[in-house]
């Protein structure tokens, strides 16, 4: 339930008129409108959390090249560029969010970062309010950081003590759009919805990204992946917006029934239809208050203990209608341990 829109990549163009990337932004060239502005408007109509990337080198500047020519022991970059864009975006847009990188050259000394930091926490007209990740210097990724990036891509495979998210991309080759794209090195919806039900079964948030084309559109592939995906939300969002990993977060092992939980409710998600109609659950201790209900389908489902440890639930006949292709269905458990 958040977006995050680059406002700035590596080669340094602004995606609104930053009043020190004069003629390389969206406002003097180009389409000449504040994407900044336009897309934070229509995100807070719907009620949808705004994050701002922006990265923090720009990989052709001469200012950065000379300061990276120096060893960093000068800072006009950072002075001149970097920063006055940093305080622009937060005073300007007040975003939920920031999404920092171009990090890794140069250590927080020459980024200024504890000192911007500070500022945002402390003075800053989104301090009670704004989150940021791990990517602040060369040595900050996962350890310091309102939340964990890691890495591109970053799947921990455990339970981590620190809120973490998962950046991943439709395009497996790409984070911008490439003309020359080939459908099998796109990300099917199978493998998106597995991706999202591990990430947030170990407690880490899912941030899925797009690359429009130069005039701004989002492909027809990204957007029937998109709604795919939504329409899976749609039916089993309840196990997963506002949800917290559950003290087991796959069963016995394997990587086909996942578990997240709110409250006293834990839910199974499983990403493969059982070919009996029964699914089997070895982690969830049962009761005699247990009662088994699937996201989607109406009514209870019978459920009987499991002569080892464990219950057995009876699906219904057939996936719930409408048949999803993708796979990943949940089943909402009340009165286990």
């Amino acid at each position: 339930r958040y977006v995050v829109l680059t406002t700035k990549h590596h080669e340094g163009f602004t995606n609104w008129g930053s009043p020190v990337s004069w003629n390389w932004n969206s406002v003097d060239t180009g389409p000449h409108r504040d994407l900044v502005e336009e897309l934070g408007q229509a995100l807070r109509e719907s009620n949808i959390r705004y994050g701002l990337y922006h990265s923090l080198l720009e990989w052709f500047n001469p200012l950065y090249l000379a300061d990276k020519e120096s060893g960093f022991k000068t800072q006009n970059f950072v002075l001149k560029k970097t920063m006055p864009e940093l305080y622009d975006l937060v005073l300007k847009y007040q975003p939920d969010l920031i999404w920092s990188d171009g990090d890794w050259e140069a250590p927080d000394s020459y980024w200024n970062s504890t000192s911007f930091l500070a500022w945002l926490y402390n003075d800053s007209p989104v301090k009670d309010t704004v989150v940021v990740n791990d990517r602040w210097c060369n040595n900050c990724s996962c350890h310091h950081g309102g939340y964990y990036n890691c890495a591109d891509k970053y799947t921990p495979g455990t339970l981590l003590a620190h809120k973490w998210e998962m950046c991943s991309s439709i395009d497996k080759l790409s984070w911008g759009y490439r003309s020359n794209m080939h459908i099998d090195e796109l990300m099917d919806v199978e493998s998106i919805i597995k991706e999202l039900v591990q990430t947030v079964s170990f407690g880490g948030n899912y941030l899925l990204n797009v690359g429009p084309t130069k005039e701004g559109v989002i492909v027809p592939i990204f957007q029937e992946r998109l709604l795919a995906l939504g329409r899976w939300l749609d039916t089993n969002g309840e196990a997963i917006y506002e949800s917290k990993p559950w003290r087991v977060q796959m069963e016995n092992g394997t990587d086909t029934v996942w578990y997240t939980s709110k409250g006293p409710v834990v839910y199974a998600i499983f990403l493969i239809w059982p070919r009996d109609n029964v699914l089997q659950l070895s982690s969830p201790a049962p009761s005699a208050a247990t009662q088994v209900t699937m996201l989607g389908f109406a009514g209870t489902l019978k459920w009987q203990k499991s002569p080892g440890e464990g219950l057995l639930v009876t699906l219904p006949c057939m996936p719930p209608p409408p048949v999803p292709a993708q796979s990943g269905w949940t089943v909402r458990l009340e009165g286990v341990k």
